[in-house]
Order: structure tokens, then sequence, then C-alpha cells
């Protein structure tokens, strides 16, 4: 009973961080519409290796890959010469064999340095909520002492994220540039397993394409 109670109880906290997030984003991009009017929808394609933090980068393109898609709607609330803040509300799925489905959608909130009106480097740290589904089946031993099915519709996670990229614009005075961008993410999972494994990391390569939704 109080395993149950304690289960029922993350999950409580998961979807009111769920809940806050959503409804922070929406705040966010309101109040951002009033300083500006540069919002862009986002697809990025990935791939992702759980490792240590800052992990060697060769290993993401070593032949073994756990792919993802990314979607994510942003805005750049505060536009200067050269430099440029950001907030994004992101979408993804992705499968690491042999572990889980993630679902994962956060806030990400960032930095962008503009060098010219092509090139960018950008920085951003996010948090927010992951749904995990197992990869491969479980069981459970019910009343009558037999082993059944027990995959479900997978856990809730708390994510941590933190990204470094560079951007180009190849045509900047279309009236809704597109800006094709990458990314290397540091993403931690929690709590995954309490007893060994409490932060899952991840290592990922995003490739994508961003585009201006309003004209300039």
């Amino acid at each position: 009973m109080k395993k149950t109670f304690s289960n029922a109880n993350k999950t409580c906290v998961m979807k009111r961080l769920l809940i806050l997030i959503i409804a922070t984003s929406f705040l966010i991009t309101v109040n951002a519409q009033k300083e500006s009017n540069n919002k862009y929808f986002s697809m990025a394609l990935f791939n992702t290796e759980n490792a240590k933090p800052f992990g060697m980068f060769t290993e993401l393109f070593d032949g073994t890959y756990h792919p993802g898609i990314e979607a994510g709607y942003g805005n750049n609330f505060s536009i200067r010469e050269h430099h440029e803040w950001f907030v994004e509300l992101k979408l993804a799925y992705f499968y690491h064999r042999y572990v889980q489905h993630g679902i994962p959608l956060y806030l990400n909130f960032g930095y962008r340095y503009r060098f010219n009106d092509h090139l960018s480097a950008e920085t951003s740290i996010g948090a927010g909520y992951m749904q995990s589904i197992p990869a491969t089946g479980k069981l459970k031993l019910n009343g009558d002492g037999e082993y059944v099915k027990n995959k479900g519709v997978g856990r809730a996670q708390a994510i941590a994220t933190f990204s470094l990229g560079f951007g180009y614009t190849p045509n900047p005075s279309s009236s809704h540039p597109i800006r094709i961008f990458t990314s290397w993410q540091q993403r931690a999972q929690m709590p995954f397993v309490k007893s060994y494994v409490p932060v899952l990391p991840y290592n990922s390569f995003m490739v994508g394409v961003s585009r201006r939704l309003n004209s300039k």
C-alpha cells in the first residue's frame, strides 16, 4: 500500500510539473509578444547516447543509433544588434533500444549571438517532463502466482537539459527566413532506477531547421 501511494504521489507531482511548464510557457510567450513579434517553428532529427555529460562526441556517430525527432515553438523575446534571448517549448520522441521510448516535453531558455546576418551560435538550458515507456516486455506476479504482462503506459520522469549549437541562415532578407541549425545537448533523466541509476544522462546531436512564422 505504501509503495502504491508513493508511485501515485510521484505521478501526481510529475503531472503538476507538466501543467506548470505549459502554463509558464504560455505566460512567457504572451508577455514576450509585447516586445517582439519574432516567433518561429522548428523541427530536428537527432541521435542520442546514454553517456556522462560532455562525454566523447564521436560516440554519437559510432554506428549505435538511438534515433529521435523534436518539434519546437519559440520566440525571440529580446533582440539587439548581435544578441537574441529566446524561449522555446519543445516536444520530442526518441527510441533507446532495449531501454525505453522517451517522450520529453520541456521549456527551453537560451541566448543566441549573431556574428552576422547568416551565422550564429547559441546556448540554452531547459527543464521539463518526460514519459518513459519500457522498450522491452515487463512481467509481474498476479494473485494466482503467475507472471502476466505489466508494460502499461510507462512512468513519469523529470528532465534537465543544457545545449550548445550553431545556426546558419541562407537568406536572411526573406520575409520568413529559414535557419539551419545543429545542437549538442546534454540531458539528465530522473529518477531512472533509484537503487543503482538514479540519474540517466544522455548526449544528443541534433540537426534541424527553423522557420519564422510571421513576416518581417
